[in-house]
C-alpha cells in the first residue's frame, strides 16, 4: 500500500488484479462487518490516482463539516469518486460487484496492523499503481462521466474526471 497525504490525513492506496474474493468482500461491506473498513473501487474506472485524491479531499471536507452523505467515510470516498448525486447508483457503478477482479483499495489513516490485515483480506495480486493508466477502460469512463472526445483533445481523462468530482455539488 502506498501512502498519500491528503490535507494532513494519510490515504493508503493499493491496486489489485486477479481478485477472486470480490463477492465475499462485497457481502462483508454490505453487512457492515468488513474489518478494517476500506473503500473498494472498480479500478477499470480509474485512469490515475489524482481523481481519487480529489475525491478523498472532498470526503475529508464533508467529514470535518459532519456532512457525510453516506454512512461511512470509506463509502463516501466511492460516492465522491463517482461524480453522481445518486448514492446507490454511485456505489454500484464505481464500487465493486460480485465479479470485479481489478480493484483499487483505499484506507484513511491505516495503522501497520491494518495494512497487513488488508493485504490478507484481498485475495489477489498487488500491482503497481502506475498500471492504472494502461488498464483503465477509457470508453466506459467517457460514458460514465459523459466526457466527449472533443474535451479529451484539450484535457486528460484524469483532469476531466477531477473537474466533474470537484464541480458535482455546484451543478
Amino acid at each position: 500500500m502506498k501512502p498519500f497525504d491528503v490535507g494532513g490525513t494519510t490515504l493508503f492506496l493499493a491496486l489489485y488484479s486477479d481478485v477472486t474474493n470480490s463477492k465475499e468482500l462485497l457481502d462483508l461491506m454490505q453487512a457492515g462487518t468488513l474489518e478494517p473498513e476500506i473503500a473498494l473501487l472498480n479500478a477499470l474506472l480509474i485512469p490515475d490516482v489524482f481523481p481519487v485524491l480529489a475525491a478523498a479531499h472532498k470526503t475529508l471536507i464533508a467529514k470535518s463539516r459532519e456532512a457525510l452523505t453516506t454512512r461511512t467515510l470509506h463509502s463516501e470516498l466511492v460516492y465522491n469518486y463517482s461524480g453522481s448525486k445518486h448514492i446507490s447508483e454511485s456505489l454500484k457503478r464505481c464500487g465493486i460487484s460480485d465479479s470485479t477482479s481489478y480493484i483499487l483499495v483505499a484506507r484513511f489513516d491505516a495503522s501497520a496492523d491494518e495494512v497487513t490485515a488488508i493485504k490478507e483480506l484481498i485475495k489477489g495480486v498487488e500491482i503497481n499503481l502506475e498500471e492504472l493508466e494502461g488498464r483503465a477502460n477509457q470508453a466506459q469512463i467517457q460514458k460514465h462521466y459523459k466526457i466527449p472526445a472533443s474535451e479529451l483533445r484539450i484535457s486528460s481523462l484524469s483532469d476531466a474526471i477531477t473537474c466533474r468530482i470537484a464541480a458535482r455539488d455546484a451543478l
